[in-house]
């Protein structure tokens, strides 16, 4: 039976599915892992594992398949992050993940000091944050030199994967607008002389879109991972688009809302829409500009919960049900992680406000899941400020599993979503652009055959203007903490050191 493969590389998992012709799940298969935070801000993972989790993903998604023809690889991951490697294409240091890492803080402002704030936006779309990738470089020059001297290239997930398979040296468009200010958005080009000036010493990967086909399978890889030599591999992007593209959500007017350990959102346009507050990016596909936007704890905040409790997740969303709108008076800020858009603030920290000693664990949780709906509104009333002609809700992610957490969504932003049958996410996403790549000329398929809408998530009109206040508060509370949350940040900071 003719098929594709896709393996995406996440933050708190690595996932595979082999997917007919037709886009019937054949065998999925994951494998979890852990990512390091060696000190307050810091978040990174060992590069190798990208590659050993591959493999053993493929090898079991083979075994339950035996029929199964490979046709074509997707490969996809977490980013923008930062993966250098030697001349060898051995990793000289950790990988430094996306904007949930914040170490990068010092280089930011040097770099825009330098640059200048408007320049950067001209030039790579979007104002310096935790989610460039082009400060974290700079900071592994300045901070780990040793590892800097020995590095000759740079890899994300995908690319890593790519390499290993093809030998190709190839990173996406749309993950190399992440790579700011290195990054020119308008001539889709690395930017010469900031490429120079900050990372001169690596060798430019080329750019291709995230459907191109990279190269073919090597027979080192093959013999390693089971799949043919000489099977088509694509070039691949970061998960949160791969997501967008495997619910359809990826054309000119659409929202991508992804539920995982992070919140993400992507909205797609035709225009460069630039704000301070949010992230410019390309597209996935030529011709198309995205505004994205990513709360930096939404699931890692509810298993944060979990773990505090001891319950069980049906324990806990039946108890958030009970607690109802509002959870009994109290109102968290989910910012246990720092904060990425639109706040843009690495040293914001959660709080829960109006806590009694009659509160539960139930109206907890259901305050947990009403901030992670502040914050998505938040995001998206800033896009919208900035142009965003935001026309189609899409929602995916393992947390679209919990239709009370989409209904709180959709109550507080006053959205509504759509649910696709398919909702295993990135991976599913990268098998379908290798299905795309693979296709004779006319005969690409249609993700709507695919992964067809199944369920429409409505907002109940009665609570608008309830979740209106709530809203306006939350806004508040964080203006009104933010002081002395910042001081409680530079304390922990200097207890990790």
């Amino acid at each position: 039976m003719r098929c594709t493969l896709g393996v995406d590389i996440g933050t708190s998992s690595s996932k595979g599915v082999l997917v007919a012709d037709d886009g019937v799940i054949l065998a999925t298969a994951t494998r979890s892992h852990d990512v390091s935070r060696p000190r307050t801000g810091w978040v990174e993972m060992d590069g190798r594992v990208w590659w050993d989790e591959f493999v053993a993903i493929v090898r079991e998604l083979l075994a339950a398949a035996p029929a199964a023809e490979v046709a074509g690889v997707g490969v996809s991951g977490m980013g923008p992050c930062i993966l250098l490697a030697d001349d060898a294409d051995e990793p000289v240091r950790p990988a430094i993940l996306y904007g949930v890492d914040t170490r990068s803080g010092a280089q930011i402002e040097r770099m825009m000091a330098e640059l200048g704030v408007d320049e950067i936006a001209r030039i790579g779309g979007s104002t310096l944050t935790s989610q460039a990738a082009g400060p974290k470089l700079a900071w592994v020059a300045e901070e780990d030199p040793d590892a800097w001297a020995r590095a000759r290239r740079l890899f994300m997930p995908a690319s890593w994967l790519a390499r290993r398979l093809t030998g190709a040296y190839v990173l996406d468009h749309q993950s190399a607008s992440q790579v700011s200010p290195l990054y020119n958005i308008e001539n889709e080009r690395w930017h010469e002389p900031w490429w120079e000036r900050y990372a001169g010493r690596i060798e430019q990967p080329s750019l291709a879109w995230a459907g191109d086909v990279a190269g073919e399978v090597t027979a080192d890889a093959a013999s390693v991972t089971g799949i043919p030599a000489g099977t088509p591999v694509i070039t691949g992007t970061i998960d949160a688009w791969t997501e967008a593209v495997s619910v359809g959500a990826h054309e000119v007017g659409d929202l991508m809302l992804m539920y995982g350990t992070t919140m993400f959102l992507v909205a797609t346009g035709a225009e460069t829409l630039r704000t301070p507050s949010m992230w410019t990016t390309a597209g996935a596909f030529a011709g198309t500009r995205n505004l994205a936007g990513g709360l930096s704890t939404s699931g890692a905040l509810t298993a944060w919960l979990k773990d505090l409790t001891g319950a069980d997740y049906p324990e806990l969303l039946a108890d958030a049900e009970a607690s109802g709108p509002g959870a009994a008076g109290l109102l968290v800020l989910p910012y246990f992680a720092g904060e990425r858009t639109p706040i843009q603030d690495p040293d914001a920290r959660g709080v829960i406000a109006g806590l009694t000693l009659e509160h539960t664990r139930g109206d907890l949780y259901r305050a947990a899941l009403e901030a992670t709906a502040l914050g998505v509104r938040h995001n998206v009333e800033t896009m919208r400020a900035a142009g965003a002609d935001i026309r189609r809700i899409v929602a995916v992610g393992g947390g679209t599993q919990g239709r009370l957490w989409m209904q709180v969504v959709s109550d507080v932003t006053g959205l509504v979503q759509e649910v696709p049958a398919t909702t295993i996410g990135a991976s599913y996403g990268a098998a379908f652009l290798a299905a795309t790549a693979i296709a004779p000329a006319g005969e690409a398929p249609a993700i709507t055959d695919w992964n067809a809408i199944i369920e429409t998530i409505r907002p109940d009109p009665a609570l608008r203007t309830f979740y209106d206040t709530l809203f306006d508060r939350y806004v508040r509370l964080y203006e009104g903490s933010k002081d002395v949350v910042h001081e409680l940040a530079a304390a922990q900071r200097g207890a990790s050191a």
